[in-house]
């Protein structure tokens, strides 16, 4: 039984989804080959081969996979699966790299994709959240090979030394022609990055307006080092950019400390954070569906007791 894993990286190293979609594999037992599709993804391939549990990186490495389009990665993937009659599950972190690649790549491979998957019972059983977080169902595939994308707040990371996996050439094959990037923006943040960081600050629309939100919140991030997140309807109302969207609809995160500052909790919210470790939320309206899933709650008036806490720290 080999398991494959789509790496999501920088072509220089590795990003942290992908530690904990091996953790994932882990979990099913039997053979973890991770998959490097890119271009000059030399360095991300030795930090592959050196996470504790991979026994095989497999480097697919040409200039027509610089942009790592779905189109020319699921051919990769595809092309690998068939040329191992070993594989039985292919894998992927559930962000939106993975959620671009996978469900092409399951199309190619007649498989159905099992999406955001939080716990593996067997090789072959699966439990993944549905009704935004409220229910769970358990799934069980008889699919030859498993697509799986994986919730990686749901899984420990692995660790990053240990590891000592062999690194193989593959075929990267031919550039499709379906599609061309034409740019790319990368925003560049001082803060952590939401889904990386181990505590959130996060505003709701009681935040009132863009100036708001950042005169209220943006002290108290720096002073805990915390990332800043938003909700949708801070967003949609401008108050923050896309980046910061937490929820079934934006970025889901499990951080050590989440504060929800003007936060209702709309269920779409709610299913982005509420495994956060501890939550804490300030909000005027004591009937608030956040105070549901928050360990501490404050009902006060944000715009008093957010910069008095802040001086607290």
């Amino acid at each position: 039984m080999t398991i494959l894993i789509i790496a999501e990286h920088d072509g220089a190293a590795l990003k942290p989804s992908t530690l904990n979609t091996v953790a994932a594999a882990a979990k099913i037992g039997g053979d973890i080959h991770v998959l490097v599709a890119g271009s000059d993804c030399a360095g991300a391939a030795s930090s592959a081969a050196a996470v504790a549990g991979v026994a095989k990186v497999l480097v697919a490495d040409a200039a027509h996979l610089s942009s790592q389009s779905a189109e020319n990665l699921a051919a990769v993937v595809v092309a690998c699966v068939q040329g191992d009659s070993a594989c039985t599950h292919v894998l992927a972190p559930a962000t939106p790299f993975g959620k671009n690649v996978l469900p092409r790549a399951a199309a190619l491979l007649d498989s159905s994709q099992i999406s955001d998957v939080v716990a593996i019972e067997t090789p072959d059983t699966f439990v993944r959240p549905f009704y935004a977080g409220n229910a769970v169902a358990r799934v069980k595939s008889s699919d030859k090979v498993k697509v799986l994308s994986v919730r990686t707040t749901a899984f420990d990371p692995a660790a990053t030394t240990g590891g000592g996996a062999t690194v193989q050439a593959t075929s990267a094959g031919a550039d499709l022609g379906l599609c061309e990037l034409l740019g790319r923006e990368v925003v560049k943040l001082e803060r952590p990055e939401l889904t990386a960081a181990s505590i959130i600050v996060s505003g709701g629309r009681g935040l009132g307006s863009a100036e708001k939100f950042r005169e209220v919140l943006e002290p108290m991030a720096d002073k805990l080092g915390a990332a800043l997140g938003a909700s949708r309807a801070a967003v949609d109302a401008g108050y923050a950019p896309n980046d910061y969207q937490v929820g079934q609809t934006g970025k889901i995160v499990a951080p050590q400390l989440y504060v929800a500052v003007g936060i209702s909790g709309a269920i779409q919210h709610l299913a982005g954070m509420k495994d956060s470790k501890v939550i804490v939320a300030i909000n005027k309206d004591p009937d608030a569906p956040i105070f549901q899933v928050a360990d501490y709650g404050l009902v006060a008036d944000l715009f008093a007791v957010v910069p008095e806490l802040t001086g607290a720290v």
